[in-house]
């Protein structure tokens, strides 16, 4: 929501001083200009990522326009999902096998649609817990197995991110090409008078101005965006680590939850009696 108030904001004000400043509004419709810089660009992206990429970066870009979904409420489902989780494996760990193995069918996690819609998380937590029912792995080796989990959606991240600033950088510079073509269409137009030759330089301009504004004003702060969004995604899964490594150490399931608690950014970490009515309410819902 905000990235769109933000992104209406930059548009009024830049059309805003344009028109303050006696500007034709006219001139800066150049949809030649768009096509150009525009087609470049999406260019340059397919020839850069392979489609896995694109895919993902798309739907980073439109998730970044609509918001995560974490939030403190999100945190909270987080917490109760997981004691629900422990507390039954700590009486049988075979008994959480169909709710790990069929997630979406599971009336645990259909009562935490916060986890459930989260599909790295639910497959971070779903596979660790498989591990853990399968063999008796040591704290320290499953610890090292989340890590090499976290460290490949961490990679992912930095591709997406970067596919996106490497676009917002090319730009200004796909601006200048279509400015340099239209000065070129203005060489030809020497003869036709100063109004025209006027005319066809502003528009050649517009080209430049297009980049520019393209690049530092919406796919920067884009690109800034889609960073923060994934990196509340990575808090939201390790706070799971964390609980599911307090289980490897033989924690009970309050306990676990607690540990959680206390990995949550302080933006939206709940209180210790939160999470307390929250986990003696857990599979009431």
């Amino acid at each position: 929501m905000f990235t769109i108030v933000g992104a209406v904001v930059t548009t009024v004000c830049v059309i805003m001083g344009y028109v303050l400043h006696h500007g034709n509004l006219a001139i800066l419709w150049q949809p030649t200009e768009v096509l150009i810089i525009g087609g470049a660009a999406v260019g340059s992206l397919v020839m850069a990522n392979n489609p896995f990429v694109i895919k993902a970066m798309l739907a980073k870009c439109i998730q970044a326009l609509k918001g995560t979904g974490i939030s403190k409420a999100a945190y909270i489902e987080l917490l109760q999902c997981m004691f629900e989780l422990i507390k039954m494996a700590s009486a049988n760990p075979i008994s959480i096998e169909p709710h790990v193995e069929n997630p979406e069918g599971s009336e645990i996690f259909k009562r935490y649609p916060a986890v459930l819609h989260n599909h790295h998380a639910i497959d971070f937590i779903c596979d660790t817990l498989k591990v853990q029912i399968a063999s008796s792995l040591s704290p320290y080796d499953l610890e090292d197995l989340m890590n090499a989990d976290l460290d490949i959606v961490t990679e992912e991240e930095h591709v997406l991110v970067g596919g996106i600033n490497r676009v917002s950088d090319a730009m200004p510079g796909l601006g200048i090409v279509a400015a340099v073509l239209g000065v070129v269409i203005t060489m030809g137009k020497l003869t036709q008078g100063k109004e025209v030759i006027g005319m066809s330089v502003a528009a050649a301009l517009v080209g430049t101005f297009l980049g520019i504004l393209f690049s530092y004003g919406y796919l920067q702060p884009l690109a800034a965006k889609v960073e923060s969004n994934l990196k509340e995604e990575m808090r939201f899964m390790i706070t799971a680590k964390i609980c599911l490594l307090a289980f490897s150490k033989g924690v009970n399931a309050k306990v676990c939850a607690e540990f959680g608690r206390r990995s949550i950014p302080t933006e939206f970490r709940p209180t210790f009696k939160e999470v307390d009515e929250a986990t003696a309410n857990a599979g009431k819902k």
